[in-house]
């Protein structure tokens, strides 16, 4: 691995949001907002263009994050199942080599003695979500209550553990804000940024969903139907009806979620900042990424969970003075899985024995090693869940394509029983469909790409050691 000279363990600050989408980053060149603070970060170090979610939920993609493994090996398949904290962990790694480790803000993989973070020095997470305003947070004596903006709080916890650390040995910190996740409550501060009528539309706000399966329209996240009050924060005007009311839910949502961003980007700036005024950023890989994406508004979706472009697509961006040049783009196939045996490469420590990821150093460099991916596995188990109804499904995305097998076993969620919708597969050709408004598997000029991915796509089950779905009998 590239080392800096005099530092051959440089620092780590992996700052991780909740549901920001790529697409509401100004480096990936937002047209809703802006983000001078991340865009910074994307500046003097390497955007990732195309880097994924294996998994587009919060809990299953935080560990993957952590251990560097698929979900049906960590066990979090879903927001039903909790962390089995005996796992090794990136943090567990670099704090056996001689990091100090932290941990401040969301957690979102269950509490206990069996559950809370581990591989971390010191640690306060929020319960669950947690709360944006006056949050509870938890640490491993006790509870503590906080007073003032999640945000703010999260980032004040990080700055002050940087201030009292060990000034003689490298550090990982993990700065995880709860922001900007539903229900999009943002602080005084950034109150009246982006009024409604600022915010354009999505060009598939409309979509009518004709060239997909019945699960599109069966997804239960519609910004025209399934917002409620508490999303929004007022009720609609009584005279607006159809498309009018559907572009009232979107800009009311979406102007919350955008000033809920605002605040993340002013605390990265802070973050920044203390790294420069301390004499650390030259020794410091700061990273800044979210869980997965979001749909805003595309396709006429809020949330996640599918494996299409918006969903699964992680906003990635980071600096690495002396190693990366800046202004670094990279196209790469790159997923969360790789982040473990990264940050594990990046400290000069061999991953976990369990390790499924690659080392995205070389990536991150813009000189991806010959035999890098050129496809990956995505599955998501949480057969409509009853809130979002989404259907279980699988797939591979290569440079060009993406296969899904939408199978609905249900088997995510305990007690929901065998599936009740028959499975169906869908292909898209990214290149002449980028917005993935119509599935070619039927068609039969696409018949040898179909095939050759279904091949790829077990492979990849073979290879990562997951179980691909059979009917009951």
């Amino acid at each position: 691995m590239p080392q800096r000279p005099g530092r051959p363990s440089p620092n780590i600050l992996f700052i991780l949001t909740d549901d920001h989408a790529a697409q509401a980053v100004g480096a990936y060149g937002s047209r809703v907002n802006t983000t001078p603070n991340i865009d910074r970060i994307a500046a003097e170090g390497a955007r990732l263009d195309r880097c994924y979610a294996t998994n587009a939920l919060c809990a299953p993609s935080r560990a993957s994050i952590l251990t560097g493994t698929y979900n049906h090996i960590n066990g979090v398949q879903g927001l039903q199942t909790r962390f089995d904290n005996r796992q090794e962990t990136f943090a567990h790694r670099l704090q056996e080599s001689g990091y100090q480790t932290g941990l401040f803000g969301k957690w979102h993989l269950g509490h206990g003695p069996e559950h809370d973070p581990r591989g971390f020095d010191d640690w306060l997470v929020v319960p669950g979500q947690g709360d944006y305003h006056d949050p509870l947070m938890l640490g491993a004596d006790g509870e503590h209550q906080q007073h003032g903006y999640a945000t703010d709080i999260i980032t004040d916890l990080s700055l002050d553990w940087l201030a009292r650390r060990d000034p003689d040995k490298p550090f990982c910190l993990l700065t995880w804000h709860k922001a900007p996740h539903r229900p999009w409550e943002p602080d005084a501060a950034h109150a009246e940024l982006y009024p409604d009528e600022s915010i354009p539309l999505p060009e598939t706000l409309f979509d009518d969903y004709a060239g997909r399966g019945p699960h599109a329209a069966a997804a239960r996240m519609r910004i025209a139907h399934d917002l409620t009050r508490t999303d929004v924060k007022a009720d609609p005007p009584g005279d607006l009806t159809g498309d009018d009311l559907t572009i009232w839910y979107y800009r009311r949502y979406l102007s919350d979620y955008l000033r809920c961003i605002a605040s993340v980007d002013d605390n990265v700036g802070r973050m920044l900042d203390y790294l420069e005024e301390a004499g650390l950023a030259e020794d410091t890989v700061v990273v800044y990424s979210s869980d997965q994406g979001f749909f805003l508004g595309e396709h006429g979706w809020y949330d996640k969970r599918f494996i299409y472009e918006e969903s699964m697509r992680m906003p990635f961006c980071v600096r690495w003075p002396g190693v990366i040049l800046p202004g670094t783009v990279s196209s790469a196939l790159c997923t969360n899985v790789d982040l473990a045996a990264t940050f594990c490469d990046v400290a000069g420590v061999e991953p976990g024995e369990l390790n499924q990821g690659e080392s995205m150093i070389d990536v991150w460099r813009g000189q991806p090693h010959a035999h890098w991916r050129d496809c990956f596995y995505y599955r998501y188990f949480e057969h409509n869940d009853g809130a979002h109804g989404v259907w279980a499904h699988y797939g591979v995305r290569t440079d060009r394509y993406k296969l899904v097998r939408f199978y609905n076993d249900g088997l995510g969620l305990p007690g929901t029983g065998p599936r009740t919708d028959p499975p169906y597969t869908e292909l898209y050709d990214l290149q002449e469909d980028p917005q993935e408004l119509r599935s070619v598997a039927e068609d039969p000029a696409y018949a040898d790409v179909v095939a050759d991915l279904e091949n790829r796509l077990a492979g990849l089950q073979a290879e990562l050691r997951d179980e691909p779905y059979s009917a009951p009998v």
